[in-house]
């Protein structure tokens, strides 16, 4: 059923027409480069820029306003002065918040094994059938996790055939030498990014990110004291999950993206939700619990 959904949608993608799904901005630095001629650099990041905005990732009819939110950060490290390129890449996403001015991070990771060729002038081409280049397949995979994460938010589990591409990406990448897409590539990595939002033992987490954002925050704006307490209900999910578990990225991931606005959120909620919501955090998140012991101070 899985290889049937991922066939679907490639199909889909195959027939609508060409139109932006993403709101990318992307950045290319090079502060550690030595040369007088950066060129090169500006060319990549507009290359990059018309891959992530040019192509069609979203089987269904994406409107200017809701397109995804989501930044591409680019910091080459070294550059063998032709056309071999490392450094770390940081991504991140959002998406709004009904019925406000205010965009929720959704998503922020900093991929720290970017290694790939780029020749001055050169078309950056990608398949979802075999690979092209890691450059184009890294870009694809983070793509694909942006718009499934966004999709988790609106409709319970309604990334699935997102991530199931992003899923892909990884299968036709692992025959490259690049690093970030084994198992053994660290335990933080694409893989086991992959891995874990297509694995059923997260999905208790991404049912929490759906009801979190559509029962939280996006009733937030008309009627605060619910959409925390909802909030503040489903917080126990956090402290269920098995961290421990090899590759366990999309806890670490996901609270990358929340522990900031978690300690916001709960700042402004009464002694007993408060100090509640500490402890939780605290147990499910210790790495963040400088950030939630502040909530033992709130007013």
């Amino acid at each position: 059923m899985k290889q049937l959904s991922v066939y679907i949608i490639l199909f889909l993608l195959g027939c609508t027409a060409h139109a932006q799904d993403l709101n990318a901005r992307v950045s290319v630095l090079s502060p550690k480069i030595q040369t007088t001629n950066k060129r090169i650099f500006t060319e990549l990041e507009t290359a990059m820029k018309d891959f992530l905005n040019g192509r069609k990732w979203c089987a269904d009819q994406i409107q200017p306003q809701e397109r995804f939110d989501c930044s591409f950060v680019l910091n080459i490290t070294s550059w063998d002065g032709n056309s071999s390129f490392s450094g770390e890449l940081q991504v991140q996403s959002s998406r709004p918040v009904f019925n406000s001015s205010y965009n929720s991070t959704l998503f922020i990771v900093n991929d720290k094994d970017i290694n790939f060729s780029y020749n001055q002038g050169q078309t950056i081409d990608f398949s979802d059938q075999n690979f092209q280049s890691n450059l184009s397949s890294i870009m694809a995979f983070y793509a694909y996790i942006i718009i499934g994460l966004d999709y988790d938010t609106f409709s319970r589990l309604g990334g699935s055939p997102y991530f199931n591409l992003a899923q892909n990406v990884v299968t036709l990448a692992q025959t490259s030498n690049s690093k970030g897409w084994k198992a053994f590539d660290g335990n933080i990595n694409r893989y086991w990014l992959a891995e874990n939002l297509t694995n059923k033992v997260y999905e208790p987490l991404r049912g929490f990110m759906y009801d979190y954002h559509r029962n939280g925050l996006d009733i937030m704006a008309d009627n605060t004291g619910k959409g925390v307490k909802e909030i503040a209900s489903i917080l126990p999910i956090l402290a269920q999950l098995d961290r421990t578990r090899l590759g366990a990225t999309l806890p670490i991931v996901i609270f990358s993206a929340k522990s900031d606005e978690l300690v916001s959120i709960f700042s402004k909620a009464d002694n007993q939700d408060r100090m509640q919501a500490m402890n939780t955090l605290n147990q499910a998140d210790p790495a963040n619990g400088n950030k939630y012991n502040t909530l033992q101070k709130s007013n």
